[in-house]
């Protein structure tokens, strides 16, 4: 097991600017929370800086307890803040963003998920803010396909659902609820709901994983026509969570990245830092997402591939 110390890329020196201080501000006076914060993002100073938040619903107790993630585990017992939808819309009103990541806890103690809580949101940020492109980063709803409906015909730019890790890990790494191939079927279902909407899902590395499960696991994503990828370090936030295995070089997830970009991705962030939620605005994602042409070819050449194999 790895006990050596973080290597010199890993390390940040995060800036501080008036657009950081300034949403910080409105976020902690509106009592909303944000995942970049929850889950000790280091990235934080650098998105919010740069005019990306990525919001958390339904409250910061989740339902379920993930081995890696540093949000509290809990059980919400069906609360949930009512007002919250036009909070958020408000707040994002107010903030001079460009691009929103809209995620949640898991919420099992609810009936539907939170899904109609996660569409509500959805329509009052499109409202409230028309120039604003609205990531949604949603749970699997336990696989549950008129709640991800919800989320669907609400209109969202871009669905993402993680998968988190290679298929032989998933059982070490996530909670017993989530599922490997569930998780697939919940990207594979939102084309089918709507083929315009892009999706998008993560993989840590470094917590035990060869570069053969990651890339095969790219290709399962690719075959369920997800069309953004981000792979990042898996980082411990707390001594109860995972170890960490390895600390991977810049130089494999290089290898990651044209990997990715060779299966057919529209855009792969690959690197040490990168999280799920990194740089969602950057300007590669925005040209994807208004290029008709270009998405419409790229569900063409996906649906031309052979089915998901369990292989």
């Amino acid at each position: 097991m790895l006990t050596d110390p973080k290597p010199q890329w890993l390390t940040v020196n995060p800036p501080r600017g008036e657009s950081y201080e300034d949403l910080k501000s409105l976020l902690h006076k509106l009592n909303l929370h944000t995942v970049c914060e929850e889950a000790h993002c280091p990235n934080l100073h650098e998105c919010w800086g740069g005019g990306t938040a990525t919001i958390m619903l339904l409250g910061d107790v989740c339902s379920r307890a993930c081995r890696f993630c540093m949000v509290a585990p809990g059980r919400p017992q069906g609360v949930i803040d009512g007002l919250e939808p036009e909070n958020v819309a408000f707040a994002l009103s107010q903030m001079g963003l460009s691009y929103v990541v809209l995620t949640s806890v898991d919420r099992d103690d609810l009936e539907d998920g939170g899904a109609s809580h996660f569409a509500k949101t959805i329509r009052l940020v499109k409202e409230k803010n028309p120039g604003m492109l609205v990531e949604v980063l949603i749970p699997d709803f336990q696989g549950d396909l008129a709640s991800l409906r919800q989320v669907v015909e609400a209109g969202p730019d871009v669905i993402a659902h993680n998968v988190e890790t290679t298929m032989s890990l998933t059982h070490r790494v996530r909670d017993p609820r989530a599922h490997y191939w569930q998780s697939l079927s919940v990207l594979r279902n939102v084309k089918k709901l709507s083929a315009r909407t892009h999706t998008k899902s993560s993989i840590m590395v470094g917590l035990g994983e060869s570069e053969e499960e990651v890339v095969q696991t790219m290709a399962h994503l690719r075959r369920a026509e997800v069309d953004f990828l981000t792979v990042g370090q898996y980082l411990r936030p707390s001594q109860r969570h995972l170890k960490v295995v390895e600390y991977v070089d810049p130089e494999q997830f290089e290898r990651y990245r044209v990997a990715g970009e060779k299966m057919g991705f529209l855009y792969v962030a690959s690197g040490p830092l990168v999280r799920s939620s990194y740089r969602a605005g950057e300007f590669f994602v925005r040209a994807a997402i208004e290029n008709d042409d270009g998405r419409h070819q790229s569900y063409i050449a996906a649906k031309a591939e052979s089915p998901i194999d369990r292989s």
